[in-house]
């Protein structure tokens, strides 16, 4: 019985062999990795990676695909997580000494920035994280200062990993096709991130980001003086999108609640 891709999940399945092809060899999977895959769907990229792995995890939170890899797939050649991804403890997952996990998935679109942040929490865990995207979040990711495209999304993720756009994937190659391109991207975490504070670095990001149309001055005004924006090494008269990760870093180190 065919499966009908449900929209309050976000379903788009991939099934382009020559799509699936490319982003098994970006992989590059090997016998003994513990590779963990998000959505695994109708299983298109399980059954690839399968090929090569001794046994995977998957985390899936539609119980009737659940029951489709149950049929499908050994419990010696697959592990099934029922539940959603946004919930799951990817650090319950066993990992051989010396190993760390390997992420891959089709991440629903409608999920997609807050999952991205909820795995930035077990960085330390991964070895690497190769995901299909929106292409417009993708490019987000990777964006440098300056353009258009780098917010909040490019610097909090950039301060954790090495990302990279490897290649665009068309609407064709999903049933149902979505309205949009789609593109891969890999993420590397970084071992020793610039030093600051995790949350301060994001209240700083966020309030900057939250008037990208004013100054930074302005946007950060009531956070920071004038004062503490020119010692991060900072034009105050710049918009958001001018200031480079290591300056956010400088300022998130610099702040002080003003009186």
């Amino acid at each position: 019985m065919k499966h009908v891709a449900r929209k309050r999940f976000g379903q788009n399945f991939l099934h382009d062999d020559h799509v699936l092809t490319a982003i098994t060899e970006s992989i590059n999977p090997r016998p003994d990795d513990t590779m963990v895959e998000i959505g695994p769907g109708l299983a298109a990229m399980t059954d690839q990676l399968t090929r090569t792995l001794k046994h995977m995890h998957v985390v899936e939170l539609d119980r009737d695909l659940v029951a489709r890899l149950e049929k499908r797939f050994k419990p010696e050649k697959l592990t099934i997580h029922s539940g959603d991804a946004l919930k799951f403890d990817f650090a319950s997952i066993p990992v051989a000494e010396g190993q760390k996990l390997r992420i891959v998935g089709n991440l629903p679109y409608n999920i997609s920035s807050p999952l991205l942040f909820h795995l930035a929490t077990f960085a330390p865990l991964v070895q690497d994280q190769h995901f299909m995207l929106q292409k417009e979040v993708v490019e987000r990711m990777v964006a440098e200062p300056g353009s258009k495209a780098y917010g909040r999304l490019s610097v909090m993720l950039q301060w954790r990993y090495q990302m990279a756009l490897l290649f665009i994937v068309p609407p064709e190659a999903f049933d149902p096709p979505p309205k949009v391109d789609s593109a891969i991207v890999r993420m590397v975490p970084i071992a020793q991130p610039l030093a600051c504070d995790e949350e301060t670095l994001e209240a700083v990001v966020q309030k900057a980001f939250s008037q990208r149309r004013k100054v930074i001055r302005n946007c950060l005004s009531g956070m920071f003086t004038e004062e503490q924006i020119i010692a991060a090494g900072i034009d105050p008269t710049v918009r958001p999108e001018a200031v480079g990760l290591e300056q956010y870093v400088a300022l998130a180190n610099l702040h002080k609640p003003l009186a």
